[in-house]
């Protein structure tokens, strides 16, 4: 017996590294691409500059080859994203905003992807001053102050007396100020700042310096997505995370 188990000791040593180097089972994750917001998905972007999200759920592909994501051939705005995460259509989506009545219907895996600032964006002869939301509340009487539709944004807004006028994007917002329809953006900086480069009114328009909110983007889960699948997902982006690609990335996109 001893001479059987001195035979298989060297065959141990050698089987169980490869086991514990074998690769993930095959694992594909139903999603969505969100249209109308180009810092996260830019379907006519340059390969180098496809979208933030679409970048790091790239990533996530690339730290774990077994894993990924159907339905990028999709593009829905947020409103759509968000009934297909609620009615389980969708298991992941990257990447979307907490909020409590978010939560109530879906879940979010724990690493931040990037942080976005609430700004204002006013027209550069506009020396009103904006730095608060109880300014903002005030001069919304006037005009109402524009905002993406649909967005947690909106609601925050409402929830602070703001008068809002919801549109679908950020370009549409900033014709809209140039012209005079409207004196305030309220939106997120890295969607702002790259629309105001790309339409050229850095004359025109400016963005406030101060944050009237922060807070990061996540993963979103479908509530009955399998634990093991949650931890795979996990794991991915806390490599992400630790070896700094999702601040690199992030960082390519201000």
């Amino acid at each position: 017996m001893l001479r059987r188990a001195c035979l298989l000791s060297p065959l141990l040593g050698t089987v169980l590294p490869a086991l514990a180097q074998a690769p993930a089972p095959a694992l594909q994750l139903r999603t969505v691409q969100q249209s109308g917001s180009l810092v996260k998905y830019d379907p006519d972007g340059s390969p180098s500059r496809p979208g933030l999200c679409l970048e790091i759920l790239r990533a996530v592909e690339k730290v774990d080859p077994g894993l990924r994501f159907t339905g990028l051939d999709q593009q829905v705005p947020l409103k759509r994203v968000e009934r297909l995460l609620a009615d389980g259509l969708v298991d992941v989506f990257f990447c979307l905003l907490r909020s409590p009545e978010r939560e109530r219907q879906w879940r979010y895996v724990p690493v931040p992807l990037y942080v976005v600032r609430h700004v204002v964006v006013q027209r550069s002869d506009d020396t009103r001053r904006m730095e608060t939301l109880t300014e903002l509340a005030a001069a919304s009487r006037t005009k109402p102050v524009l905002v993406m539709r649909g967005t947690a944004l909106a609601r925050r807004l409402t929830a602070a007396n703001v008068v809002i006028n919801e549109v679908g994007s950020e370009r549409e917002a900033l014709e809209m100020l140039t012209r005079g329809r409207a004196d305030a953006i309220y939106g997120q900086d890295i969607n702002l700042q790259r629309q105001v480069a790309e339409t050229r009114l850095a004359d025109k328009v400016r963005v406030g310096r101060n944050a009237f909110h922060e807070e990061p983007q996540y993963v979103a889960l479908r509530a009955d997505l399998p634990a093991a699948h949650e931890e795979r997902l996990l794991q991915a982006l806390k490599r992400l995370e630790r070896d700094g690609q999702l601040r690199q990335l992030a960082d390519k996109y201000r």
